[in-house]
């Protein structure tokens, strides 16, 4: 595997997927210009100690305490201190996978050189990266400001050997891993503690993930509404290229190209649709989901902006010897990209669930059977298909269209008033996820209704390419329904292929994203 160096170049959420599928290694740079750069601002640090200079977070206290003086001879022990008070995070715990992606976000901030740290801290969470061995972080407890400060004790934690992580398929004590590898917990430097915890790494991490998650979501949508035109005999015409030419969103252009391509079988050329218009979820869905192709020019710089950047506080100018107070831990800008990820996302679920009513109801599906059963006729009376599928769906989409309010409004003062306006990004991002998660439900869903319904046309072999191979992704996890039976376990394959982003490296995927608008 490729190893990716970090410290030097800046990374991609692509990257950052990536390390946290473990597909793909570590390291740090190995150039000398580095390397003195990372340790002219460690060693600039100790100069300020020698000469009793005032350090936020090193010689004072935190936040509201920063009035608060240390003695020069407890600075030593403040990091770990800091990462002690900080133990308080509540709610499910944080995947192997997203935790993998804060440990990486935060490496990638912090070997940057402008956060003072010591290039064995740097070393040591690459080891970590490497070996797997992965802090145990809860979800609950940031507002965003001054950073993730809560969850990102937990990496702290880890390192001085005092929390749990991920190791070898359970969950078990840090001092136990050292003692396995027969190693000394790390001593955190008088900032390391502050480094580690002080910025965006965790919502970062997660928007890393959403986004990716986002992006195949999108695709599947588009595909789905492909098999569901041909299923409910649509018009293909609401797809033309001149009329998405009249309206020019380029990503709503690419929706449009990517359904005319898929659609062009022979299935679509030899006849004729039997109605001028179709119902809006059709012939909408290029304007649904190329919102959020549109979008994703700004939602990934957004993201990549601050996976790249140095986002805690005080920075440490190690260019010019300066200690630089500022605000680079607030994170507005992920909030507000999960927060309308959200509500796009949101919008895909909808607008498969107005679909899926169009499937199951026999008085909208131009004649395909009562809640799409695939039952023998003397059959018929007992089996209801996906009636009870439809609800779910139903479900689903609502749940995750209450979940778009905006957590970017909620900004509270805390903190004795010192953080009295916070971004909320952390929440942002966990409810982007969420919503993802129930959009995922729909669309495991509209796989199974939509390729039944092909099925019971009859068009499963007149498809194009793109749309034969989507049906038999689907069918690696889904039997055709005949009899009525539970499918809970192949709703809940496709969810998991989902997560593994096995969507993402198939050939169909590769040849839709690289569909040309003209």
């Amino acid at each position: 595997m490729t190893t990716l160096i970090v410290g030097e170049q800046p990374l991609s959420i692509k990257q950052v997927v990536q390390v946290a599928q473990q597909q793909m290694p570590v390291a740090l740079p190995s150039s000398k210009e580095w390397r003195e750069l990372i340790q002219r601002g460690a060693d600039f640090l100790d100069q300020l100690l020698d000469e009793d200079g005032v350090i936020y977070g090193v010689t004072t206290g935190y936040g509201d305490s920063c009035l608060v003086e240390i003695p020069k001879h407890q600075v030593n022990e403040l990091p770990l201190q800091l990462s002690r008070f900080h133990g308080c995070g509540m709610g499910e715990n944080l995947d192997l996978v997203t935790s993998r992606a804060v440990l990486l976000v935060r490496l990638c901030s912090l070997a940057r050189g402008y956060s003072g740290v010591s290039l064995a801290l740097l070393e040591r969470l690459v080891w970590m990266l490497n070996e797997n061995i992965v802090p145990v972080i809860p979800s609950e407890g940031s507002v965003g400001a001054s950073g993730d400060l809560t969850p990102l004790s937990y990496i702290a934690g880890a390192l001085v050997g005092e929390r749990d992580v991920y190791w070898q398929g359970q969950i078990v004590p840090m001092q136990q891993v050292y003692q396995h590898y027969q190693m000394e917990p790390l001593c955190l430097r008088p900032k390391e503690g502050l480094a580690l915890m002080n910025g965006t790494a965790v919502m970062t991490a997660i928007a890393c993930l959403n986004y990716k998650k986002a992006e195949q979501t999108a695709y599947a949508a588009t595909l789905i509404t492909a098999l569901n035109v041909l299923a409910l005999e649509g018009n293909p015409s609401h797809f033309d290229e001149v009329l998405f030419a009249q309206k020019p969103h380029v990503g709503q252009q690419k929706i449009a190209c990517i359904l005319r391509q898929v659609l062009n079988s022979e299935v679509q050329t030899e006849r004729q649709s039997p109605r001028l218009q179709d119902r809006y979820s059709l012939r909408c869905a290029p304007h649904v989901i190329g919102v959020f192709e549109d979008s994703k020019v700004w939602l990934r710089q957004f993201i990549e902006n601050e996976l790249n950047s140095s986002n805690d506080n005080p920075l440490i100018d190690p260019v010019n010897l300066r200690v630089l107070h500022g605000g680079h831990f607030y994170g507005g800008h992920i909030a507000q990209a999960m927060d309308s990820l959200k509500l796009m996302v949101a919008n895909f679920a909808d607008l498969l669930d107005r679909q899926m009513a169009q499937l199951v109801d026999h008085k909208m599906n131009h004649g395909l059977p009562r809640n799409l059963t695939g039952a023998e006729a003397e059959r018929l009376p007992l089996n209801h298909g996906f009636k009870a599928v439809q609800i779910g769906v139903s479900a689903w989409t609502a749940e995750a269209l209450k979940q778009t309010l905006a957590a970017s409004i909620f900004s509270r003062s805390t903190e004795c008033h010192n953080q009295d306006k916070v971004s909320m990004g952390t929440i942002a991002a966990r409810d982007a996820t969420r919503v993802l998660v129930l959009t995922e439900q729909v669309v495991a869903a509209l796989c199974c209704a939509s390729v039944q319904a092909i099925h019971l046309r009859g068009l499963t072999e007149q498809l194009s390419p793109v749309l034969q191979q989507f049906v038999a992704w689907t069918l690696q996890s889904f039997t055709l329904v005949k009899e009525d039976r539970p499918l809970q376990y192949d709703l809940q394959q496709i969810v998991d292929r989902f997560e593994q982003l096995q969507l993402l490296n198939s050939a169909w995927f590769n040849q839709v994203e690289n569909a040309d608008v003209r």
